[in-house]
């Protein structure tokens, strides 16, 4: 029987903290929380902040590559032979596979050498590793990989972190509502609504930083394996094209 009695009374000030919070500005909210839920959202909102930044960065970055990437396979694809890689990057420059272009042809002119060069028609020279070139363009591949995974670790660390930082705000503010009713002596509103008030707003804050970076890590980290899958598929078309352009 008590513990339905307090169960009632618990969720009765809840629902007034909720009340209290959509109603009140959040300038009277920040003005009756304490220093603790006030560290907790400062905190918190240093978290959101920087991963908003990221999550803008990558929309961006992500934004570039996928066309780029699209019109250099165009442009890779055009021709019989292989295109000077200047030429690529100048005219899709914004896609990771540039790079890995580059690190294959290198690659092939150093095994050229001054018995051919590597260019849009073929020549008599034989490859002597075409395999050599498949293991440079797999070594550009990840260090571009490692670039897109930049800041990721402060999304996921972000949207792991931020909930539990909002929850000890959430015990906190628990705790301080029930030692306002034991300072007031009765149940009262004016008792309990600052430590309801911080309990609520800090497990918002958190929800609020949390939910948006693990939407953008999940999201993020799927584009970057299925640009490294495209990279990986890439590099085995180069090294099939070079023998066959270079296998007499």
């Amino acid at each position: 029987m008590f513990g339905v009695r307090f169960l009632n009374f618990f969720w009765g000030y809840i629902i007034s903290g909720l009340a209290l919070i959509l109603l009140a500005s959040p300038l009277t909210l920040l003005e009756q929380t304490g220093w603790v839920a006030r560290a907790v959202l400062g905190i918190l909102l240093v978290l959101s902040v920087f991963s908003w930044a990221i999550i803008l960065q990558k929309t961006r970055l992500f934004g570039q590559i996928e066309p780029q990437t699209k019109k250099f396979l165009q442009m890779f694809r055009a021709g019989k032979g292989l295109p000077d890689p200047n030429t690529l990057r100048a005219g899709a420059g914004g896609t990771p596979l540039v790079i890995v272009y580059q690190a294959g042809y290198r690659e092939l002119e150093a095994q050229l050498g001054a018995g051919g060069r590597a260019g849009a028609a073929a020549t008599p020279t034989r490859v002597r590793n075409a395999h050599a070139v498949g293991v440079e363009m797999q070594v550009a591949a990840g260090e571009e990989v490692r670039r897109l995974e930049k800041w990721m670790p402060w999304l996921a660390t972000t949207g792991s972190v931020s909930p539990f930082i909002g929850l000890f705000g959430t015990v906190w503010g628990v705790m301080d509502a029930f030692s306002g009713l034991g300072d007031a002596g009765s149940a009262s509103l004016r008792a309990v609504a600052p430590g309801i008030a911080e309990a609520l707003i800090t497990t918002a804050a958190g929800l609020f930083a949390a939910i948006p970076a693990v939407i953008a890590y999940n999201y993020y980290v799927g584009g970057i394996r299925a640009l490294a899958a495209r990279m990986d598929s890439f590099a085995s078309e180069f090294v099939a094209k070079i023998e066959t352009l270079y296998s007499s």
